[in-house]
């Protein structure tokens, strides 16, 4: 840090400090336990907070899912400012987590690291620099030749019942044999990948390069996006790169299969590559104007899927509250319609028919509901405390019809809505029935031969809680049981996904205490008896699971 650099952050933040201190009825006791971080101290504490702080505060901690983590009074965002609240208080709320779905944070840093994240976010936010197409182009790496591809697998396996596997805190992502419940491989990718996703079974266009879930394509944490290919052997997967953002969260790939699209968090972009070649072609920057009519610097892209009916893709402005219908066809000419909902939208799914796109806006507490046949906003609807679907679950009602549901981050329960507006027009973008769970979470998911929708409680601080995932009875709309999935200090269970037939529910086990042990596993269980078969070992923070079949036909 230079000399400059320490004025900036030292100095003057703590003049700034004790005159808004004076002026605030700080005590001067208050006053003196606030020390501006060294240089190495801070950098420390920048890299801590990209890490796990950064994704629902915001790269400039203006607040989205999570609070603004500001150093003064923020009456826009209803927050106090963090210098206000001071270093104690800020290490307790750190250290414990709240029931409010912030995670305790006491089984992965030390008391010294918390006191350190404490300190950093009571001075100013440092600005990321910017990241042009020619940076990117100079990060593209192409590891085997798109005409060297294999016309047929390679390793004598089902492809279809693999399971890819994000290892958040190892940089990668792990394959699994659904049949045999092996490890095949474990693939180097972006750090902490957040999504995982492949050339989808389209209603209008034939891919080109293969057919859909063969190619996968991650994005990591740190902007990185690979391609990896699920017909080479192991060791040889791991196709092609790019980084194209400094902070990223999502990617989805055209119909068509020519392109794939990165969402960044920072810079606020979004980039359509060649999905053959990963070549990065076009830059959209997303800052803009939100649906409040302020202009917003850090207007991230949370969600990006494909329209199963359109030639388009559904790219989601956090902060903005819009939608955005990005159609691919020309992509010189670009039309993007922007749709107006709510704030701050972060992840959702697709209705049965491929229609319509239920997406979470979080701090509104709503789902937004967009029509992507006309490109419209379709419905919003209340739901309780910052709902967070995932990847989602629908499902068939006895009286409601066709439904879908969502967990949430900021209180435990399961809220349903139908989501018929054709053959039950009456229920159609309604609250159905709600579940009420022991714990805030973050994933639902279901399969069309299963009796149970299974639902997480990973926001919980309780271990009980957080290591527990509840299975509810689609017919009696109440919980049949609660599993606790693991009872070894310092993990969580989080995320579920079925296997192709149905027939299997996998389970992560998330080593949060030693993220570099690969000491967490996946644990399988019987989707009818719902009794545990196996435990699959060997994994680092194993997080989303994404099995080919199911996600590249919609299986939801």
């Amino acid at each position: 840090m230079s000399v400059k650099h320490k004025i900036k952050y030292g100095v003057i933040l703590l003049t700034t400090y004790i005159g808004l201190a004076a002026t605030s009825g700080v005590s001067h006791a208050a006053k003196e336990e606030f020390v501006p971080l060294n240089d190495a101290e801070f950098e420390q504490a920048k890299s801590m907070y990209f890490q796990r702080c950064a994704g629902c505060h915001g790269v400039l901690r203006k607040g989205a899912t999570g609070k603004s983590l500001l150093p003064e009074p923020d009456k826009a965002a209803n927050s106090k400012g963090t210098l206000k609240l001071g270093t104690k208080r800020l290490h307790k709320i750190i250290k414990l987590g709240t029931e409010g779905g912030m995670n305790n944070f006491d089984d992965i840093f030390s008391d010294k690291e918390i006191d350190l994240l404490a300190r950093y976010i009571q001075m100013e936010p440092p600005k990321p620099p910017e990241m042009p197409l020619s940076l990117m182009k100079e990060r593209h790496k192409v590891y085997i030749e798109p005409k060297d591809y294999p016309t047929k697998p390679l390793h004598g396996r089902n492809w279809k019942n693999f399971f890819v596997v994000i290892e958040r805190d190892a940089g990668k992502i792990a394959i699994i044999d659904g049949d045999k419940h092996e490890i095949v491989d474990h693939i180097d990718t972006g750090y902490a990948v957040h999504v995982i996703k492949a050339t989808e079974h389209h209603h209008l266009e034939k891919p080109v390069g293969g057919v859909p879930g063969r190619f996968w394509y991650t994005q990591g944490r740190d902007g990185k996006m690979t391609k990896i290919d699920l017909w080479q052997k192991p060791g040889s997967m791991l196709v092609a790169e790019t980084q194209m953002a400094y902070d990223a969260r999502d990617v989805a790939v055209s119909g068509d299969g020519k392109y794939v699209i990165g969402g960044a968090y920072w810079p606020p972009h979004f980039v359509i590559l060649d999905a053959v070649t990963m070549e990065p072609l076009k830059v959209v920057s997303t800052r803009g104007i939100n649906v409040d009519g302020d202009f917003v610097e850090e207007s991230r892209v949370a969600a990006i899927y494909t329209t199963p009916h359109q030639s388009s893709f559904w790219v989601a402005m956090k902060e903005l509250g819009q939608m955005w219908q990005v159609n691919y066809t020309d992509l010189d000419n670009l039309a993007i319609k922007q749709v107006n909902s709510a704030k701050f939208l972060h992840d959702g799914f697709f209705d049965p028919t491929g229609r319509y796109f239920q997406i979470a806006a979080n701090a509104s507490n709503k789902m937004v509901i967009v029509d992507s046949n006309t490109g419209k906003l379709e419905a919003m609807i209340d739901v309780d405390k910052l709902p967070h679907p995932g990847p989602g679950a629908n499902w068939n009602d006895p009286q409601c019809g066709p439904v879908a549901g969502t967990t949430h981050l900021g209180v435990g329960k399961v809220t349903v809505w139908g989501n018929d507006p054709k053959g039950h027009k009456n229920n159609a973008w309604k609250i159905c029935y709600e579940v009420d769970t022991d714990g805030a979470g973050l994933f639902v998911r279901t399969h069309p031969t299963s009796d149970y929708v299974w639902a997480d409680q990973t926001k919980h601080p309780e271990p009980v809680i957080q290591q527990s995932v509840k299975v509810i009875d689609k017919k009696t709309r109440k919980v049949a049981k609660t599993i606790r999935v693991t009872e070894e200090e310092g993990k969580a269970a989080v995320h579920i996904e079925f296997n192709q037939d149905g027939s299997e529910v996998w389970v992560s086990v998330w080593n949060r205490k030693d993220a570099k042990n690969p000491s967490g596993e996946i644990v399988v269980y019987d989707a009818k008896t719902l009794e545990e078969k196996k435990r699959i070992k060997g994994l680092t923070t194993p997080t989303g699971k994404f099995n080919v079949y199911n996600r590249t036909n919609h299986v939801t």
